[in-house]
């Protein structure tokens, strides 16, 4: 269902933005936007690492050739996960990767922390985001876009009624 101008009628168009980002951290992780401000949000709150970690293990997963692989896991290593880490994750002590695993490197070899590191954001940092003045000002100000294009799609309507 289509309104006058051909676009999907507010009933039946998809969520986006806030709204979608707001139904699971799964939404908000996908779309660049949500997960700029997410990083904005966490850099807050000292834990940007977690989402950093998520992304450099979604990347990883794609990685073809052992060589490409090797490389990106040590990097993630040495970024994420080593005890010299600049940007250590909390994982619990028995998940950390041993160095050795590096050599032979598999694109699933970081899911377990990946997981970790997932649920720590869900259930705790995901829940104060979407209470965050970083989320909420998003929301309003894409609300009063929405609202403004709202307003100029009636008055061009307007404009054709009475102009006929």
């Amino acid at each position: 269902i289509n309104d006058s101008e051909g676009h999907p009628s507010s009933s039946h168009q998809t969520l986006k933005g806030t709204s979608k980002w707001a139904t699971s951290l799964e939404n908000l992780l996908e779309d660049p936007e949500g997960v700029k401000r997410f990083r904005e949000f966490l850099k807050k709150e000292f834990s940007e690492e977690n989402v950093l970690f998520w992304l450099a293990c979604e990347e990883f997963k794609k990685t073809q050739g052992k060589k490409q692989m090797q490389e990106k896991a040590k990097e993630i290593y040495m970024t994420f996960l080593s005890s010299k880490a600049s940007s250590q994750v909390n994982v619990e002590g028995q998940s950390r990767l041993n160095e050795t695993i590096l050599e032979t490197p598999h694109p699933l070899m970081f899911q377990k922390l990946q997981d970790q590191i997932f649920n720590l954001m869900k259930y705790d940092s995901y829940s104060r985001f979407l209470k965050s003045d970083i989320f909420l000002n998003h929301k309003k100000s894409e609300e009063q876009e929405e609202n403004s294009a709202e307003a100029q799609t009636a008055a061009k309507r307007a404009s054709r009624i009475y102009n006929t």
